[in-house]
């Protein structure tokens, strides 16, 4: 072969090679919108503040994804303010994620409100065929999908275990806002089953929280069942505070008011919960089709004491209590 043939051949062959190389496809990048009750800082980027979306993250890397490279957050926060959810849902929608995280509670209806096609997966909703989310359990239909809180179902161990620690027969308060209408009813129907009296305290704002405590005292209840929704969550803290002022030894629904000083709590792990939400995730960005994967529902619940706390309200717990409780804070 002649040196200039050669050289030719050699020419084409780095030219085709070159070809096949720019033919290659770029690797995409998926987008996961996350709509959640902390601020937009604590919940954004690839090492986030806020706990639950920490906890999905871990999921995601538990699955094989890595930040930046697979996938990238689009993180948008209520900073504990649930009326802004609709219009936070609606920014997300126009920056037309491959699919969003909810956070539960009112964030689910805002987002079912402004998207249609988006998949959604719930991290945590309390009740979400009774709230309208979706169809069934086992079929949710439409774009929605995720995982469930068995709030309204858990509420009867809760109320029993309130009435362990406090067995009078004064009323229970019940502090409530609007995401939780539903278990207020389910609390309501429990309590005239078994003949106990509840008070029920509405709670519209964040404004409206010491109040509520004040209304039940005045309202002769002896203890509260306090809901994990909605403007009370992101002050986990304040509303434990509020209780211990008011003498009212209250059962909460997740274990991060018993953490910010509360007495007891009786509910899913929601850490857990979003952590579980990764794998939603990853078979929607595969392709499922989010109305085809059935909710999932917790497997285990978790009990939590504060004896610290008990000491303070003068509070005996029943020994069988803490044999149960998976957790006893000193």
């Amino acid at each position: 072969m002649h040196r200039r043939e050669f050289t030719a051949r050699l020419a084409m062959t780095a030219v085709a090679a070159s070809g096949v190389v720019n033919a290659q496809p770029v690797r995409r990048v998926y987008r996961i919108g996350v709509l959640g009750l902390g601020t937009t800082v604590d919940m954004a980027g690839p090492q986030p503040s806020w706990p639950s979306v920490k906890a999905l993250l871990g999921g995601m890397r538990d699955l094989g994804y890595v930040y930046g490279e697979q996938f990238v957050t689009e993180a948008r926060g209520a900073a504990g303010n649930p009326d802004s959810f609709p219009a936070l849902a609606a920014e997300l929608v126009r920056l037309k994620p491959d699919v969003i995280l909810a956070g539960g509670g009112p964030s689910v209806p805002a987002l079912k409100q402004a998207t249609a096609t988006i998949p959604i997966v719930m991290a945590a909703s309390g009740d979400p065929v009774g709230d309208g989310y979706v169809q069934s359990l086992a079929h949710p239909g439409g774009n929605i999908t995720g995982l469930s809180l068995q709030a309204t179902e858990t509420i009867a161990k809760r109320l029993e275990l309130l009435k362990e620690l406090v067995p009078s027969p004064g009323p229970i308060a019940v502090l409530w806002n609007a995401p939780t209408n539903q278990a207020l009813k389910a609390t309501e129907a429990i309590a005239r089953e078994r003949g106990w009296k509840v008070v029920s305290v509405e709670i519209r704002d964040a404004a409206a929280i010491a109040e509520a405590f004040k209304a039940a005292r005045d309202g002769g209840a002896n203890a509260a069942l306090v809901s994990a929704a909605g403007v009370l969550f992101t002050r986990a803290q304040w509303v434990a505070e509020l209780a211990a002022r008011s003498r009212l030894p209250a059962m909460y629904e997740l274990r991060q008011y018993v953490d910010a000083g509360g007495l007891i709590s009786y509910g899913a792990n929601i850490n857990q919960i979003w952590r579980q939400a990764a794998g939603f995730v990853d078979k929607i960005l595969k392709g499922a089709n989010p109305g085809d994967l059935p909710i999932e529902q917790p497997t285990k619940f978790e009990l939590v004491v504060n004896l610290r706390v008990a000491k303070a309200l003068g509070l005996s717990i029943p020994p069988a209590v803490l044999l149960r409780a998976d957790e006893v804070i000193q």
